[in-house]
């Protein structure tokens, strides 16, 4: 199933640093069968506020967006980002092919406490 490496960043100002790491990145991801969705893009915000840039990363798996999180690779450029760019970052797992959102809904009702 695939998974995602999502991350929001925030205050970032242009440094030698974080164009390495960018030129650097592809390569760390790639190795785990990682590509690009989202990088930088323009966002159209609709509800609260959400400052800053995406970047979201597509794995084959969990175990292979884990892989290239804890990989030496990614592990010796991350400094080049984190001294520069403050963010929140995370690994999430997609939903599978066919996948029923009533499900969650009857979940949701089964959990609420009769009257």
């Amino acid at each position: 199933m695939t998974a995602y490496a999502i991350a929001h960043l925030q205050d970032a100002a242009p440094h030698p640093e974080i164009a390495e790491y960018v030129e650097r990145l592809p390569a760390t991801f790639a190795a785990h069968g990682g590509r690009f969705l989202v990088h930088f893009a323009q966002h159209e915000v609709k509800e609260g506020a959400w400052p800053g840039s995406v970047v979201v990363l597509a794995f084959p798996g969990i175990a292979e967006a884990r892989a290239w999180w804890d990989s030496p690779a990614y592990q010796e450029i991350a400094p080049l980002r984190s001294r520069h760019i403050e963010g929140d970052i995370i690994l999430v797992e997609g939903v599978p092919e066919g996948y029923d959102p009533a499900a969650s809904a009857r979940a949701v009702r089964d959990a609420v406490p009769p009257a």
